[in-house]
């Protein structure tokens, strides 16, 4: 199917996440499913939109951009370790100023944890992920599809800043002053939960390395 293939599933993917989330369908949909069986089935479906959308890129006819060379699959594996450490540190913590947090009403801003590196370290994770595989991959199907994700991290991340301060009209100043002066290092009672992140984040990665040939073809390792 070529070109046809990537386009359907570049244009499925965008309506699945815009559409079940729009008023009035978003509020019919949790009435019907329940808000945890709206999350479920909103999560799996984009996930395997997303797996489709990634297939069909492989598929595309290769246009090559640029060469690939062994520190570009070296570099990779260096930034999704960043990518994993990111996730499993910022997931369900309290963060007021972008999505993925959980209990904001607790957010220290003396104590911010990875919101002192950025707002928003979920779409930094996938800036992050989708630029280094635009990278590695250099083709002109995976440069659209890893560069609509890019632009897309760098854009939320401005929209969001706007939403939340009309949404916190002078409490979005005073948390965002407290984030930039705020400690590094966790708590003495935090370092347990701290630790237990880390662990997670390694079992992220190594879970993507082992699972990586299996769900997308290629082997990570150079």
């Amino acid at each position: 199917m070529g070109w046809v293939e990537f386009i359907v599933a570049f244009a499925a993917f965008f309506l699945t996440h815009s559409v079940p989330i729009r008023p009035p369908i978003k509020p019919w949909l949790v009435a019907q499913l329940g808000p945890a069986g709206f999350g479920f089935a909103y999560s799996a479906l984009s996930l395997g939109v997303l797996a489709w959308l990634i297939g069909a890129a492989r598929r595309a006819p290769q246009v090559p951009l640029w060469s690939w060379a062994p520190w570009q699959g070296y570099l990779a594996l260096a930034v999704m370790l960043v990518v994993c450490l990111i996730l499993a540190l910022s997931i369900a913590r309290p963060n007021p100023f972008s999505f993925g947090g959980a209990h904001n009403d607790r957010f220290d801003p003396a104590r911010p944890g990875t919101i002192r590196l950025t707002r928003h370290p979920l779409l930094l994770s996938l800036a992050l992920w989708a630029g280094v595989h635009m990278l590695a991959n250099g083709d002109l199907a995976h440069v659209l599809l890893f560069g609509a994700f890019a632009g897309f991290a760098a854009a939320g991340m401005r929209v969001i800043d706007r939403r939340k301060q009309r949404e916190m009209p002078g409490v979005w100043h005073r948390l965002e002053a407290g984030r930039k002066h705020g400690a590094w290092l966790p708590r003495r009672e935090d370092r347990a939960q701290v630790a237990l992140r880390l662990a997670l984040a390694a079992g992220l990665y190594t879970a993507l390395l082992l699972a990586h040939p299996w769900l997308f073809g290629v082997n990570p390792i150079p």
